[in-house]
């Protein structure tokens, strides 16, 4: 009888709802405070959001309750998972992974709680690649090692118009050595040893969002790669991205345009965006 393995991922994954359904991906959210109210971030306005942040409110982050995991992996018991797969942004962004494995160990079945060591579309691709590989009826150990090639492989790029707010979260990480550039000069980052880090300074948000596609065409090194754009806050350039990679990655899949997680916004701010370059096996 092949296994049943169930995929479990967190928000910050960014899958849309659509594709983490055909899927059949269990997705945790994690939550937002925003002044004194504390909930799942699927349950705030975006825009809404958006205008609290501009508007200087404190807005925090917080990794899901135990028991969220725990019903969760529950869930996949009794609809008959042999197995579960449980994959998550970095463990040095969120205590998230650490609550996934309290979890874990009350559960009857294998569970195999997996510290990507990033976040995004990253951890999406490797979600999406685990719940195929587990729908082709592949035992655990190759739905784990499906996963853990695509969030390994894969490659974070991403933009902010200002620091600000991850310095406010206490996430700058290694970015921290590009606080005090001039205002003009727009940070380009990435996702390193489970961190974010600096990757280049550009002058202006045009040239920096160029430098960010030829960045990604570099990453992609002429391999047929899966490719996502996300945003947080409605953004001109996201189609201007889009069209670039279209044409300049022709071996690549079209790129997923997706909203970036309220979370991972709230740390990187309005207008951030990102490209996710993520190797196929």
């Amino acid at each position: 009888m092949p296994d049943r393995v169930a995929v479990v991922t967190d928000s910050t994954a960014g899958l849309p709802p659509e594709l983490a359904a055909r899927w059949g991906i269990r997705v945790i959210q994690i939550q937002l405070q925003v002044g004194g109210q504390i909930d799942d971030e699927n349950r705030y306005d975006r825009t809404e959001l958006i205008e609290s942040l501009k508007s200087g409110e404190v807005v925090s982050t917080t990794p899901p309750e135990v028991g969220a995991f725990f019903w969760t992996y529950q869930d996949a018991v009794a609809a008959g998972a042999t197995a579960i797969v449980s994959l998550h942004l970095s463990g040095k962004m969120s205590a998230t992974v650490e609550a996934a494995r309290e979890a874990s160990q009350q559960i009857r079945i294998p569970v195999y709680v997996m510290d990507t060591g990033t976040a995004n579309m990253s951890v999406g691709f490797a979600a999406l690649s685990a719940a195929r590989t587990a729908g082709a009826g592949a035992p655990a150990a190759r739905v784990v090692a499906a996963a853990e090639y695509r969030y390994a492989t894969s490659h974070e790029l991403i933009y902010v118009d200002t620091l600000e707010y991850l310095r406010r979260g206490g996430r700058i990480g290694g970015a921290q050595a590009l606080l005090g550039t001039a205002f003009s000069i727009k940070p380009l980052l990435t996702l390193a040893n489970g961190e974010v880090s600096p990757l280049a300074k550009v002058a202006g948000t045009r040239r920096a969002v160029a430098k960010m596609v030829d960045l990604a065409v570099k990453q992609a090194r002429g391999r047929t790669v899966d490719l996502a754009v996300s945003q947080f806050g409605e953004d001109e350039h996201v189609v201007w991205i889009a069209n670039q990679l279209r044409k300049r990655l022709p071996q690549a899949s079209e790129p997923l345009l997706v909203e970036a997680s309220m979370v991972l916004g709230a740390h990187l701010g309005p207008g951030s965006l990102g490209i996710t370059v993520s190797p196929v096996a």
